[in-house]
Order: C-alpha cells, then structure tokens, then sequence
C-alpha cells in the first residue's frame, strides 16, 4: 500500500484466512457456557451459483474427500440454492461433530479456492439453537470469506426478522474467540441459509 491509498483513506483488502475457521469449536464452548446456545450439527458454504464442467468437478472431488470420513452418517455434502439464486455446500453432522463440521467447511472453502472458484465464495456458516427459546430463534456464527471475520446472525423462524440486540450481545461474547467483523453494515442477513429455518 503506498502514500497515495493512505492520503486517500483507500485500504488494503484482507486476504482470507481459512485457519480462522478452526476457531469455532472453542467459541462454541463460550456460546454454550454464556448463552446457552449449542451446535445443531449444519453448515454451509455459500457462493454465487457457478456453472459448467470445471465446477461439477470441483463438487465430485469435495464428495470424494469428504465420502473418506467414515463417522459421517448421511452423504458428505449436499448441493442447494436457495430463493435469492446463490448457491450453498451443506454438511450436516450431529450436534457433538463440530470439530468434524468445521474440516467439512474448510475442506469445502480450500477446494473452490484451489480450483479457480475463490471470488464466488461469499461465506461460511455453523448454526445453533437453544434448547428452551420459546421464540423460535436460530443462531449462525457467520464467516465472511473475503473480510477474514465473523458476524452472529440470529433470525427468528418463520419470519425474516432478526433479532439485533441478541447479535450483538453474542458479538461481545466472543470477541475474545472470534475475529468479529466491526463493520455492522456486512453483518448480512442470509434469509434462507441452510439450517436456520428448522
């Protein structure tokens, strides 16, 4: 970055780390112990829809490196789109395999970067749930690809609403887990992502 982009305010894109995703198993601990929140088991991997041979290679050899994980009980990844047209890789294990479900979405991200795919790639996301939320609430812990960071999106089901303050609540918990995105204006909504309207 030169003199120019500082006198002009221009900064310099983060690079995505992917390694930051490992660190959700420990703020899942954070999340459980203060809010009550715990894994139910999804995620996903969301990027704008491509198409054509090179992906449909891309998506075999993901099945075929996850397909090797013999703890797995359903198939490795599941290919969705959903109603605003982007596309999702969705793993599901049980609630106890996040660890396992972060590879998945590691594994998922690493591939589509390898492959040419890396500026499709949008973000990442775990979900969790509360035991006694009367409310119907669904809790993502959401990593943006391109900024490296992580948002807390909680959307009531049911309904396209969320629930700001509670975001912001869990935000301020896991900042010492998480790098928390601090531009509110990126915390996107994801109405439809995987995992948030069961």
């Amino acid at each position: 970055m030169g003199l120019l982009d500082i006198l002009l305010g221009r900064t310099k894109p983060v690079a995505p780390d992917l390694d930051r995703l490992f660190a959700l198993p420990s703020a899942a601990v954070t999340l459980e112990a203060a809010a009550g929140y715990r894994p139910t088991g999804v995620g996903a991997v969301c990027f704008a829809t491509v198409e054509g041979a090179a992906f449909e290679q891309t998506h075999r050899e993901v099945q075929a490196l996850l397909d090797a994980d013999t703890d797995r009980t359903g198939p490795p990844v599941e290919l969705a789109q959903d109603a605003y047209g982007y596309s999702w890789l969705v793993s599901r294990r049980t609630p106890e395999q996040l660890p396992q479900l972060v590879n998945d979405l590691h594994a998922v991200n690493s591939s589509m970067e390898v492959n040419g795919f890396g500026p499709q790639l949008l973000c990442s996301l775990a979900t969790f749930r509360k035991e006694s939320d009367g409310d119907g609430r669904r809790l993502a812990l959401v990593y943006l690809y391109k900024r490296g960071t992580f948002y807390p999106l909680c959307i009531r089901l049911g309904q396209q609403k969320r629930d700001n303050a509670l975001e912001l609540q869990i935000a301020g918990l896991l900042k010492n887990d998480l790098r928390i995105e601090e531009d509110l204006s990126r915390w996107f909504p994801v109405w439809g992502a995987p995992g948030m309207e069961q």
